[in-house]
């Protein structure tokens, strides 16, 4: 055995026992804890403040008309015709769905033949560079997942193929879709994918990865077939509503000028004011000249009029509560907690979405209360939007550090993906930074982050309410209880964020 194979071989069974038993260090990796110059109560009631105080001149001041939320500044990045024929061109979205369903099927084949351990490509392209890194991009870039889904790549495939072959109607059965079903089965799928991501001790084996791949794969190809491709797209595959969730986050978005299109399609929303933004299915159907891609003032889609479907409100806690778990797992609380019984993670990844939905409830019949004139479910619905400026910033100052440290390993191992000691491309022997990060400025980058996400969510709530009420008063009076749940929320996500940070 030479020198480099005794290295990547230990290196290996290192890292592979770090992702097996201390996932926890993984979510930050900087090294050393940081002691902070005041006490951590000072900090987070800092925090507090600072949101309090971004939501005084938006109850004195704010005012807005009723066709306020589509009135945003836009830029129509299609107008640059250079960029449009890039974007645009075959050669490009037809290699970029290439290579999404290529490297599913080569983090699928390194998942079951490759090593088991850290140096098989599976687990960190899976739960670094998509899951969060894609993540990130969708916030802060915009949604490509309708474009890279390899699930929907496949099934257009195979559709087509079908087509050639003489079956006019294609794959899909297009069975009814119960109305009332809504998009619970994509939050039954996203609480089976926070039970792996935090509770399942094998969901950084490779071969699992490449196993539950599979599954959700056949999953998702049956209910496109089933009840029609758009339709499972839009309700049952979690990935697309997560993603489409972060979307309207991101700071730009895209358009069909030709509301036409809208008639043929069951996605487009009646209280959207005769305005199609980011409907894929009518971007897809539209002619080309009558396609806009706009840069936006970024959440703003966020506080866009829209109906939200049977189990929406739930999901976008449910993606509130999963990030907040994660967290929670490393702090020494939990950790004393899960000495008793190793259930209490499973019990944590249902009884703690619950918890949150509860309080959420409470707060909104509290809001309802004092503004009046709006039903508790429209109410509830409605805000649910404003939260998920939090759910961003947590995840971005939860995941970020994960993202810069232990995602330099993909240098690697794009050169040896099934651990074999390949050198495809001359950096198999890269070795991560793993001092690039400091604690002390992750503890002070993620106050910024947390409380940023809070005062967009504070905006948000605001203007939501001016929509919903027409009234200043009755609005003001309305958002006090969302200020203090958001408030609420924001100590407890620092307090969850200094645990393995600050002494």
């Amino acid at each position: 055995m030479n020198v480099r194979t005794r290295r990547v071989t230990a290196a290996a069974l290192s890292f592979s026992l770090i992702l097996a038993e201390a996932r926890p260090a993984l979510a930050h990796g900087f090294g050393p804890t940081y002691d902070i110059p005041i006490p951590l109560w000072l900090y987070l009631y800092g925090a507090a403040a600072a949101v309090v105080l971004a939501f005084l001149p938006l109850a004195l001041f704010s005012r807005k008309e009723r066709d306020a939320p589509y009135r945003y500044p836009r830029l129509d990045l299609f107008g640059i015709r250079p960029l449009k024929k890039l974007l645009t061109s075959r050669l490009l979205t037809g290699g970029v769905r290439l290579l999404s369903v290529a490297l599913f099927f080569i983090v699928v084949i390194a998942g079951l033949v490759g090593l088991q351990s850290g140096f098989n490509i599976a687990p960190t392209f899976v739960w670094i560079t998509w899951w969060v890194g894609l993540s990130f991009f969708t916030a802060f870039v915009g949604n490509v997942w309708p474009l890279v889904n390899p699930w929907r790549v496949l099934f257009d495939w195979a559709e087509g193929l079908a087509r050639r072959l003489g079956y006019r109607d294609g794959l899909e059965l297009d069975e009814p879709y119960p109305e009332a079903l809504g998009i619970w089965p994509a939050v039954g799928l996203y609480l089976v994918f926070v039970w792996i991501e935090n509770v399942f001790s094998g969901s950084y084996v490779p071969r699992n990865i490449a196993l539950f791949a599979l599954a959700y794969a056949l999953i998702t190809l049956y209910g496109m077939a089933f009840f029609g491709k758009e339709t499972w797209l839009r309700r049952g595959e979690t990935f697309s509503v997560f993603f489409g969730l972060l979307g309207r986050f991101a700071p730009t978005e895209v358009r069909v000028k030709d509301l036409d299109v809208c008639l043929d399609c069951d996605g487009c929303d009646d209280d959207a004011g005769g305005r199609c933004v980011n409907c894929y299915e009518c971007f897809a159907s539209a002619a080309p000249d009558g396609h806009e891609l706009n840069l936006r003032p970024p959440a703003v889609g966020l506080g866009l009029p829209e109906k939200v479907p049977p189990g929406g409100t739930a999901f976008v806690i449910l993606v509130l509560a999963g990030v907040t778990f994660d967290g929670l797992l490393e702090t020494p609380l939990w950790l004393e907690i899960v000495r008793l019984t190793p259930v209490t993670q499973t019990l944590g990844v249902i009884l703690l979405p619950l918890l949150f939905l509860g309080i959420y409830l409470g707060f909104v019949e509290l809001s309802r209360i004092l503004g009046g004139g709006v039903g508790f479910g429209r109410l509830a619905a409605a805000y649910a939007f404003s939260l998920v400026p939090i759910a961003i910033a947590y995840q971005m100052a939860h995941y970020y550090t994960y993202l810069i440290i232990q995602g330099q390993m993909m240098i690697s191992l794009v050169s040896d993906p099934f651990g074999w000691g390949w050198n495809l491309f001359g950096t198999a022997d890269f070795e991560p930074r793993y001092g690039i990060v400091g604690a002390g400025f992750v503890w002070y980058s993620q106050v910024a982050l947390i409380v940023a996400g809070h005062m967009i969510a504070v905006y948000l709530a605001h203007s939501i309410s001016l929509r919903l009420l027409r009234d200043p008063v009755r609005a003001f009076r309305s958002q006090l209880p969302m200020l203090v749940l958001m408030v609420l929320y924001t100590i407890t996500s620092l307090w969850i964020l200094a645990q393995p940070i600050v002494e």
